[in-house]
């Protein structure tokens, strides 16, 4: 399925001192208590009387006592909102059955028993969209992490592992499709307009996989031969008018088939592939096997309503999912501890997929930038966590950048250490092994060490401590001798105060000055607390280029002149590398600029320090316009906030502002022939047209910084005359950060022309939220009483309110209306849908890494929502655990 604290300064202790009491946490669950169930279900046969309001679920449970596990007497089924109309064992109705707060308990003798549970559940009351819920007509499931027991009584674990045959029948007028997992074994007709299906899935998987759809849908068919011969129908089922945008999704479903045999030797193992596409879903996507559901933003693209971001993240969701089939299908979870192995071992596979079917350079650059916008804040705050925690209050809080992309990261280092070859011997015994189990990431590592020998004895310690290792870098030279002296560090983190060095893969290069070249790439593992190494052969200090591809999730602290980072920002080999040294570059003059450290003549050195790495970038003739995009990209705030102890967003955005437009001005030449080139370049899907975009993009972005009535001019040129929404979004992205008639002329005409399209209007919510016009609260109020709007509805609740979350000059207004806005949509979101609702919080949870003024602000605001009553698991264990 498709995310140590610092102390506070004593300015801010002070004004934070009256604190409300922490609220009561829910129970603790660690992983230190894992016992295996008592009782297996080999077999569950599942039967539903569908309806909107009313849905009955017939469950038949083939259970049978676990040799592994406990001689308890009590089957423990487990439920949420449930109520059992009836209970048989063997056939014979029951009466001694018990309920434990949601949870159905059965008193069984003897080994094996045959169990039948009759269940009612109300779909169209279903807000929280877990479980068996409706959506504009259409009924459909998601299960994890524990939604099944939102429709049926079962061990609700995945270390329970079933085979599930399904019967369902429905009015066919309202539910012509019925759709679950595996092949589809009959179909039939029923009395009074009603039809039936029954579905087996022969694979046996634990409930979070199971899946039902039932609606009035078209789909998509095509057909994929996999390397054995074996024929799979493949159908991506929508909405009618739908089906014209979703030949990109099947391509990438295709793709990732040939890919996943080709790279992992996976190959798929069913007659039937299905994809759904939901508008209401909490999530990107979820792999259910054989039957995925999926976000419509994930699966619908047209050049006319998607841009590229929105065509490559379809390719890698529909890959990610795909992916699952063996990486948490066939190989799935002991327990939700374990949920890293196959999401992080999932993205990583995605993510070498994307990077195969596009540019590997910029593929990384991307993944990065996501990983220090989103994991490096979360392991420094107060919910960070190891990538396999040790305990949790409420399991959908952990579906985490941490648990995700920190995972990928991890593993993604086993493979460099390994090679690619090695890491795949790795990766197929890991699947011979695990074939059908419940396995975890100790079982991961151990397949990993075995098949591509190596020893990760202390490499483990990357599951079991949370925080980014900084790691500091000194130079010295003498001689012909270059020596690099490597020190790391990893700060404390919520309960765990000591930490232990981890192995560092630092792919690493020296560069000779005089010819700018180097003498190879050469990879080295720093594995103790400080570690020198030395380089012979250099008459000169080398230029350093370190954490080449970004090969470890690490940060690196070295004092670099701008001298050196021109260097490497005109001239490393490695494109990760030469991005870097652009980061870098930036990121030192911000910080410096905003901790009042530079004079007026280091910051103009600064800025022409800067200035040239830009031009050299714009002139470059040997660069693709896809890597020159990114090159042009500033560092976030998120992430230049990351850098300083306690930060001013509201300072590091202005500074940053203030380069922008400086840049803009001194290059305005440059950047005006620039994006006149680009905009020269007709629409295709390929990658040097896609290259035009995203440069035309950055450069009107610059341009409109340092001449607003030019950008403003060239903006509304490039929205009226755009034949693709990358074009019209970019250009409308630049107008809403201005003020003028060309502003409202351009927001009015995208409302009108795709009026009813629900994914591009949940990007009119985001590109206003996100700007930094003057007025954007003020607009964000507005847009939230507009009758387009909706918090019934995840996509666009989150367009608008995750936005203007990430928005640094709406959400740290200095009023700090920007937080009682989110603080408000907290409680107004939480009874409705408390999963979505959880993602909010780590906003106002990093106020101890704020400037004192508005920390005292953000934490108010959590104090007013831990006071909430009726708050569910999933925000009062965000908030109390913010607050403490």
């Amino acid at each position: 399925m498709d995310i140590a604290s610092t102390p506070s300064t004593p300015d801010a202790d002070a004004q934070i001192a009256d604190a409300a009491p922490a609220p009561q946490a829910p129970p603790v669950i660690r992983r230190e208590d894992y016992q295996p169930p008592a009782w297996l279900v080999p077999q569950i046969a599942l039967d539903f009387r569908l309806g909107i309001e009313e849905t009955r679920v017939t469950a038949r449970l083939s259970v049978r006592r676990n040799p592994a596990g406990s001689a308890a007497s009590t089957l423990h089924l487990n439920g949420d909102q449930l109520t059992p109309l009836a209970v048989r064992v063997d056939g014979e109705a029951v009466n001694d059955w018990r309920m434990d707060g949601a949870d159905l308990l059965v008193e069984l003798t003897g080994e094996a028993h045959e169990v039948e549970i009759e269940t009612s559940v109300n779909p169209a009351a279903n807000s929280q969209l877990m479980g068996l819920y409706a959506s504009n007509g259409m009924l459909c499931t998601q299960c994890e992490a524990e939604g099944f027991r939102r429709i049926t009584f079962f061990p609700d674990r995945p270390d329970v592992l079933s085979t599930y045959s399904v019967r369902m029948a429905g009015d066919k007028g309202q539910f012509p499709i019925l759709l679950s997992n595996g092949n589809c074994t009959a179909t039939g007709e029923g009395e009074d307009g009603t039809h039936w299906a029954e579905w087996h899935d022969p694979w046996p998987k634990p409930a979070y996989l199971f899946a039902l759809v039932a609606g009035d849908l078209v789909a998509n068919h095509a057909q994929f031969t996999t390397r054995s011969g074996r024929r799979v129908d493949l159908n991506i089922w929508v909405r009618s008018g739908d089906e014209q945008r979703t030949q990109h999704a099947m391509d990438s479903l295709i793709n990732s088939m040939k890919w996943d045999e080709e790279a992992f030797g996976r190959e798929y193992d069913l007659d039937l592939f299905n994809v759904v596409a939901v508008s209401d879903f909490n999530m990107g996507a979820m792999e259910n096997k054989g039957l995925n559901v999926f976000n419509t933003r994930y699966v619908l693209a047209e050049p006319e309503t998607a841009t590229d971001a929105d065509y490559d993240g379809i390719e890698s969701v529909i890959g990610h999912e795909y992916f699952h089939n063996w990486s948490g299908n066939r190989v799935t979870c002991r327990d939700w501890f374990q949920l890293s192995l196959k999401e992080g071992f999932t993205v990583l596979r995605d993510q070498l997929f994307s990077a195969d079917m596009g540019s590997e350079a910029v593929k990384r650059i991307e993944d990065v930038r996501v990983l220090r916008a989103a994991q490096f804040p979360e392991d420094s705050g107060p919910l960070a966590h190891p990538i396999r925690p040790d305990s949790y209050q409420e399991i959908s809080n952990f579906y985490t950048a941490t648990v995700y992309n920190k995972g990928a990261e991890v593993i993604r280092m086993m493979r460099t250490m390994a090679g690619p070859d090695r890491f795949r011997q790795g990766t197929d015994l890991y699947f011979d092994r695990h074939d059908g189990e419940a396995a975890t990431c100790e079982d991961f590592v151990k397949a990993i060490e075995d098949g591509a020998g190596l020893d990760l004895r202390q490499f483990r310690l990357w599951y079991a401590q949370a925080g980014t290792p900084q790691v500091a870098v000194e130079a010295s030279h003498e001689g012909d001798v270059a020596t690099l002296t490597l020190t790391q560090t990893i700060p404390a983190t919520p309960g765990q105060p000591e930490k232990q060095a981890v192995p560092i893969p630092l792919r690493i290069a020296l560069f000779d000055r005089d010819s700018g070249r180097h003498a190879g790439e050469r990879l080295i593992v720093l594995d103790t607390d400080s570690r020198s190494f030395a380089f012979e052969g250099f008459a000169r200090p080398p230029v350093v280029s370190i954490n080449r591809g970004f090969s470890a999730p690490v940060a690196i602290d070295m004092e670099r002149s701008n001298e050196d980072l021109v260097f490497l920002a005109a001239h490393d080999d490695d494109p990760f590398a030469r991005y870097e040294a652009m980061q870098s570059l930036v990121v030192q003059h911000l910080v410096a600029a905003v901790g009042g450290g530079l004079s007026e003549t280091a910051r103009a050195e600064g800025r022409k320090a800067i200035g040239q790495a830009f031009a050299a970038v714009l002139s470059d003739d040997g660069l693709d316009d896809l890597m020159r995009g990114e090159l042009m990209v500033l560092p976030g705030v998120a992430y230049l906030a990351e850098q300083v102890l306690v930060a001013d967003p509201a300072a590091i955005h202005e500074e940053r502002e203030g380069l922008k437009a400086w840049l803009g001005s001194e290059l305005a030449e440059s950047l005006v022939a620039l994006h006149d080139r680009v905009s020269g370049v007709p629409y295709s899907r390929d990658a040097a047209a896609r290259g035009a975009r995203k440069t035309k993009a950055q450069a009107l972005v610059l341009i409109a910084a340092g001449d607003p009535a030019e950008g403003a001019r060239r903006a509304i040129a490039q929205y009226r005359a755009a034949d693709n929404m990358t074009d019209r979004q970019s250009a409308l992205t630049v107008l809403c950060n201005l003020e003028g008639p060309e502003r409202e002329e351009a927001l009015a005409d995208f409302l009108r022309r795709y009026q009813g399209n629900a994914l591009v209007i949940d990007k009119w919510f985001a590109l206003q939220a996100g700007s930094f016009h003057p007025q954007v609260l003020q607009h964000i109020e507005a847009l939230s009483q507009h009758p387009e709007f909706t918090l019934n509805n995840p996509n666009r609740a989150r367009a608008l309110y995750m936005t203007a979350a990430v928005n640094p000059k709406a959400f740290h207004d200095a009023s700090g209306a920007g937080y009682r806005m989110i603080g408000e949509l907290i409680r107004k979101l939480d009874p409705i849908n408390p999963q979505t609702t959880a993602r909010f919080v780590p906003q106002l949870g990093r106020w101890r890494r704020i400037e004192p003024a508005r920390a005292a602000m953000m934490r108010a605001e959590l104090e007013k929502i831990a006071a909430q009553p009726g708050l569910s698991r999933d925000v009062r264990e965000q908030v109390s655990k913010s607050l403490g």
